[in-house]
């Protein structure tokens, strides 16, 4: 089994950064794509951003592309999310999500073999 746990989230003024951090461990060597969500209250569940197995490729939901960067580091089995220039709408509960599958994950959550906790990104206006 592969665990997933996010940190990085808080309270952030509109226009701040944040890094969010997804550390796997456990059978690590599962772990393919990638990817985060976010949910906010009363809302459904959105894809944010998704990165293949070896990095070279992303895909970022449209509101958030050229402000959120999504990065993985294999050795440290950590995975990244820079978000900058946040917005108040941004506010929700970020998800890590990873699959075995090494190519670049979809946008359903349903399709992902694990996923994390979730961690609190809040963003005053």
């Amino acid at each position: 089994q592969v665990q997933l746990e996010e940190s990085g989230g808080g309270l952030v003024q509109a226009g701040g950064s944040l890094r969010l951090s997804c550390q796997a461990t456990g059978r690590t060597q599962n772990v393919g794509g990638m990817g985060w969500f976010r949910q906010a209250p009363g809302k459904e569940r959105e894809f944010v951003a998704g990165i293949t197995w070896s990095g070279g490729s992303t895909q970022y939901v449209d509101s958030v592309k050229g402000r959120f960067t999504l990065s993985r580091d294999n050795v440290k089995k950590t995975y990244y999310l820079q978000m900058d220039n946040l917005r108040p709408e941004d506010s929700a509960v970020y998800f890590c999500a990873a699959r075995r599958d090494v190519a670049l994950p979809p946008p359903r959550m349903s399709e992902y073999d694990y996923r994390g906790q979730g961690t609190q990104v809040t963003v005053s206006s």
